[in-house]
């Protein structure tokens, strides 16, 4: 007879087969993973063989693996511990390509930064810079200074002045922060202006947005006291000046994000709002959420109010976004009357919302741009002003190099993309998308695919066709994006049972 232990390894005694599992000590010591930890750190090799170890127990427990099953994965165990390594040590985070024609789509980072931004955020983090150091005087500065100017020269250049009677002998009418994102904006205005005190908002613009963030709920934290008027669908002027009274400190408009209210609706024009204001002596405040500084109906885009807008009715306070239609990094921007922005830039709490080096490098590029008119340089608004001949003409190149690949029916379609990241919610821009079937596998089958190729791609599906709508992919993307869908079309890859 032979021996007893190897006869019961043979047969799956799961006791004889993890006695030939080496320990993670041993496995440590193959001159394969000496070399691995050499390069990449001890600890981080030991957990990837203890996984590694971890997982081909469970296989022996449960079954999985006899002997000749295990002496054959033994011998690849420390090429497992690689791989293990490798995927736990790759990033989370991952550059994607967008097919799915939101232009801000806040899933995927809003809007890309321009290379004009990349390059001068690189250039300032990469040593270090002036951010808050007067180099006129070898003293210690502000860093507001660094946007203030160029935000001045980019309301004067588009003649965005307020009305006179903002103006002052001392200062300048205007002035402009920035925070970290546009919460924090409308959480510093609310509470510099309003602590404890009562703040007029219409019921028909009680908003939620993404991440639950609700207007009530930030007024509340603010310290402010919400005082609604109106009703959900019709708010008049007179229900905002009936409501003032002595504890009133502030008027709030809100921008309706990612919807609109049509049908039997009423809501007072800026107009009205600014005249109440200044006749009863409390200052406006308008979250527009996503701020315009580009003429957007020259893109196409029509019922999106922009920061001018605001500006030249006299709005005293405005708060909206860096990252969305701005096309800048993600901020919080506070414009209007110089010494309300004052009041605010004076709060404690503007320090713990204030924004970093990177912030203000890559927002000084991205207002250069604007001030020289080099709007195609800003990848958000370049988006918005392709033409749907020049979309249709990249799908139909793509089209034709996939002609012949029998798995796969593309076709180009007209279609729509929209903006994204709260911003016109009623307004689409017509394209050509690429509409993607196939006999042997279903849409979602397919968007998953794409997910998991090397640079994933985020494409969307509608009646089950995977939709790409090359608005928002790249120019120089579009041959991943033809690799892509080749692999889509050889792989045999299925549905798997419902």
């Amino acid at each position: 007879m032979g021996d007893p232990k190897q006869s019961a390894a043979k047969i799956g005694n799961p006791a004889a087969l993890f006695r030939l599992l080496p320990s993670v000590d041993e496995l440590l010591r193959t001159p394969q993973l000496v070399s691995l930890a050499a390069t990449n750190g001890k600890a981080p090799v030991t957990d990837a063989a203890r996984t590694v170890l971890a997982r081909l127990r469970q296989d022996v427990a449960t079954g999985k693996l006899d002997e000749t099953g295990l002496l054959m994965i033994l011998e690849t165990l420390p090429a497992q511990t690689e791989a293990s390594l490798r995927t736990a040590s790759a990033p989370s985070l991952r550059r994607v390509i967008n097919a799915t024609g939101v232009i801000l789509h806040t899933n995927l980072g809003r809007a890309p930064l321009s290379a004009g931004a990349l390059a001068f955020l690189t250039e300032i983090a990469s040593g270090y810079n002036n951010l808050e150091f007067d180099l006129a005087t070898g003293e210690r500065g502000k860093r507001d200074v660094h946007l203030q100017h160029l935000f001045a020269r980019l309301f004067k250049s588009q003649g965005w002045c307020p009305p006179s009677s903002l103006s002052s002998s001392t200062s300048p009418s205007l002035s402009t922060v920035i925070v970290n994102n546009n919460a924090a904006a409308v959480l510093l205005a609310l509470n510099s202006l309003a602590e404890g005190a009562e703040v007029i908002v219409s019921r028909g613009e009680l908003v939620e947005i993404g991440g639950s963030f609700r207007i009530p709920d930030v007024m509340a934290k603010s310290g402010a006291i919400l005082r609604e008027v109106g009703t959900t669908n019709r708010t008049r002027i007179a229900d905002y000046e009936r409501a003032i009274t002595e504890k009133t400190r502030l008027l709030l408009r809100v921008h309706r994000s990612n919807f609109e209210i049509t049908g039997f609706t009423e809501q007072p024009t800026l107009a009205e709002l600014v005249e109440l204001g200044q006749r009863r002596g409390i200052p406006l405040m308008e979250d527009l959420g996503s701020g315009a500084l580009f003429d957007l109906p020259s893109a196409g885009i029509r019922g999106e109010q922009s920061v001018g807008d605001s500006i030249r009715a006299g709005v005293d306070v405005i708060t909206y976004s860096g990252d969305k239609l701005l096309g800048g990094p993600q901020a919080g921007i506070l414009t209007g009357r110089a010494d309300l922005i004052a009041r605010i830039r004076s709060n404690q709490m503007f320090r713990a919302f204030r924004a970093d080096k990177l912030i203000y490098a890559a927002m000084e590029a991205t207002l250069r741009s604007y001030v020289a008119e080099q709007y195609d340089a800003i990848p958000a608004l370049a988006m918005m002003r392709l033409s749907v001949e020049q979309i249709g003409g990249r799908a139909e190149r793509i089209q034709a190099a996939l002609a012949g690949l029998t798995r796969l029916k593309v076709e180009v379609i007209p279609g729509q993309s929209v903006i994204g990241g709260g911003a016109a919610p009623g307004s689409a821009l017509p394209t050509q998308l690429l509409a993607i079937s196939s006999a042997n596998s279903s849409a979602n089958t397919l968007a998953a695919q794409l997910r998991a190729s090397d640079i994933p791609i985020i494409a969307r599906v509608e009646d089950d066709r995977l939709l790409l709508d090359l608005r928002t992919v790249f120019p120089e993307q579009d041959d991943i994006v033809l690799s892509a869908l080749r692999q889509l079309a050889s792989s045999k890859a299925k549905d798997g049972p419902a």
